[in-house]
């Protein structure tokens, strides 16, 4: 006989909720198979189309991964995890960042700067700007997790430090201390995000599943505020723990009060 399911939810969520408390209370053990979809059509009286929305929003949820010609299966609770340092250190102008494994040499192309690296680096789109683009694939010893690393050096900013142009794919440390070596004062701000991962990004970053992937942009900001260049890493959101220093910065100085007239 078929479970009741309360209609007032998505069907497909209401499914995946009550799998993801399964999977909590035990009853699915870590790295045990899930029900196959036709068994949760039968278990649920449900559509194909919907058990197949419930284990993606499972996978979403990082508690299932799916292996080709196999089935989907519960992660471990104790999934490896990758713990990728954030911080930027500083010794005049030479600068220090936590480092990864290089698994290929980097490609280096040039492109247009258009969407979020548009937005993030204050250019307009329609303006058809030039950019370096240097793309690194690395992985973490510890875990052996792959990492995509990209970087947007625009051509204006290039031309004042001929090193950026001579080697783009230069490590990032390097190319922080050209920009300084340059006259700037260089500041950072990032911005993270997710979502579900693009074809080519899953077979990069050796994904089996589309389970979510984690996003961060880096804006390195020279004098006046002016943003230089842009990094962008991949890596699985499941498996992943960004790390950051936090170094509080001074408040603003209160203006004193005027008297009243």
């Amino acid at each position: 006989m078929p479970r009741e399911i309360i209609r007032h939810n998505a069907i497909y969520m209401q499914v995946a909720d009550q799998l993801a408390q399964a999977i909590k209370e035990g009853d699915y053990e870590a790295g045990s198979q899930l029900p196959s979809e036709t068994e949760l059509m039968k278990a649920y009286g449900i559509s194909r189309p919907t058990a197949r929305s419930a284990v993606s929003e499972l996978r979403n949820m990082g508690l299932v991964e799916s292996r080709h010609g196999r089935g989907t299966f519960v992660r471990p609770k104790t999934a490896p995890t990758s713990a990728l340092a954030r911080t930027i250190s500083q010794s005049g102008k030479r600068y220090g960042v936590p480092e990864l494994v290089e698994k290929e040499k980097p490609g280096v192309t040039r492109v247009h700067i258009l969407g979020t690296h548009a937005e993030l680096l204050q250019r307009r789109e329609e303006d058809a700007e030039d950019a370096f683009s240097a793309d690194h694939l690395m992985t973490d010893p510890g875990t052996g997790a792959r990492i995509s690393h990209r970087v947007i050096i625009p051509l204006d900013v290039a031309s004042e430090a001929p090193a950026l142009a001579e080697t783009p794919d230069a490590p990032i440390a390097d190319l922080y201390a050209h920009l300084a070596k340059a006259g700037h004062a260089l500041t950072w701000q990032e911005y993270v995000t997710a979502r579900t991962p693009l074809p080519d990004e899953r077979e990069v970053l050796g994904l089996t599943d589309a389970s979510p992937i984690l996003i961060t942009y880096r804006v390195t900001y020279g004098t006046d505020d002016r943003p230089l260049m842009c990094e962008e890493l991949h890596t699985a959101a499941a498996r992943s723990r960004l790390v950051y220093r936090i170094t509080p910065e001074k408040a603003p100085a209160k203006r004193p009060r005027q008297p009243k007239s």
